[in-house]
């Protein structure tokens, strides 16, 4: 079960390559299932690059997401989708190919108190919202980075 399990992140990850965040520079990455102990399993990766290419594809299924986080010349304070199936995040501030597919606990949280416009906020406000929805700011002040979400 492990090696198929094994082969699968493989093939994600190969496709991924194809079609993910550096889709316009090809990489892969063998994913190798190890049992450290009893009842746990684990990946190693190994990169399957050329030596002196600088970005592997380095796909992570443990590890926390880093945000915000630099990715082509922008920054990001949540879990992105650009060319890919599901969102995903790095795992280091400046992206270098370390990254993970997103799982409910890694999304931005909110971020209390926060700056809007010229009040503090403590909870999620439907201040500014055109439909009334309830939001919250990803960053203390609100008025500067202008990054938000709506609230659960």
């Amino acid at each position: 079960m492990a090696l198929r399990v094994g082969l699968l992140l493989l093939w994600v990850c190969q496709l991924h390559s194809v079609i993910g965040p550096d889709y316009e520079e090809p990489q892969s990455v063998a994913l190798i299932p190890v049992q450290p102990g009893e009842g746990e399993s684990k990946f190693v990766t190994a990169p399957l690059t050329l030596p002196e290419k600088d970005q592997e594809c380095l796909f992570s299924l443990d590890g926390e997401c880093f945000f915000p986080f630099h990715y082509k010349n922008e920054i990001f304070y949540d879990c992105v989708k650009f060319t890919t199936k599901h969102k995903w995040c790095s795992l280091n501030e400046t992206y270098q190919g370390y990254w993970k597919y997103c799982s409910e606990d890694d999304f931005a949280k909110c971020v209390f108190p926060f700056w809007y416009r010229h009040m503090i906020y403590r909870e999620c406000t439907e201040d500014g919202d055109a439909f009334g929805k309830k939001w919250c700011s990803l960053t203390q002040h609100y008025n500067k980075d202008k990054m938000w979400k709506y609230c659960d």
